[in-house]
């Protein structure tokens, strides 16, 4: 077979999306990931699960469908699956990134006095629910000295519903010999303007455990527009 009058050697020649690939590295490398959109981080990200690919329309096509890096990294498995072309393999990759940065968020909380801390607090809640579509009520369990003992997720509920039961988590703070706790929970809306439930349960948690020196310090609401604070809104 002749050889391809570009290319006389007769060497394959590499797809075009290879120099798209080692630019978007070099800038990266060079500028720092804010130098980069959503899509093209996105891209970066796609690179291993898929190396034999263009995945630049797939990364548009998923922050067009899900609207930002976060939420295409944070969106239910289920839905990921429902773009064509976005494997297995590839959702493992979003989904070890959004578990990097819970990770990262939660190390950097450990190392701290939580109450020092309070934007290291807001950060990780953020990070590890603010996405989910579904309400998660979560409870950070802290010692006298407003150190971290434990971070557990109580209930998954509902697109609008998490059942939350006083006594359970006053039981599991003295379990704990916890003298303190954080109540969070997301509201899947986006939205985290607290409900009237919302504030009742909190002070019915409150009523419950003041008298057992168990000190509720906030109930936080998380969503993907921001966050709201009981206690900084003069609801507790």
């Amino acid at each position: 077979m002749p050889a391809n009058a570009d290319n006389p050697a007769g060497f394959a020649e590499a797809p075009h999306y290879h120099g798209h690939r080692e630019r978007l590295r070099e800038r990266f490398r060079d500028a720092g990931p804010d130098a980069l959109s959503d899509y093209e981080l996105l891209e970066m990200v796609l690179f291993r699960a898929l190396p034999r690919r263009d995945v630049k329309p797939l990364a548009k096509s998923l922050i067009g469908r899900f609207g930002s890096f976060a939420e295409v990294v944070h969106a239910p498995d289920a839905r990921l699956r429902e773009i064509n072309g976005l494997g297995e393999s590839a959702i493992i990759e979003l989904k070890l990134i959004a578990a990097s940065a819970s990770r990262v968020a939660k190390g950097q909380l450990k190392q701290r006095t939580v109450l020092s801390s309070w934007a290291a607090v807001i950060d990780y809640c953020r990070t590890s629910m603010a996405f989910a579509d579904k309400e998660q009520f979560r409870i950070l369990f802290l010692d006298k000295r407003n150190q971290l003992i434990a971070d557990e997720l109580q209930q998954v509920g509902t697109v609008d519903h998490t059942p939350v039961y006083p006594r359970e988590v006053v039981k599991r703070a003295l379990e704990l010999s916890a003298t303190s706790i954080i109540m969070v929970h997301n509201h899947p809306s986006g939205d985290p303007t607290p409900s009237q439930a919302d504030i009742q349960m909190t002070k019915s948690i409150i009523d419950i455990s003041s008298p057992l020196g168990i000190s509720v310090h906030d109930h936080i609401i998380v969503g993907k527009n921001g966050h709201a604070s009981l206690k900084g809104l003069r609801l507790i």
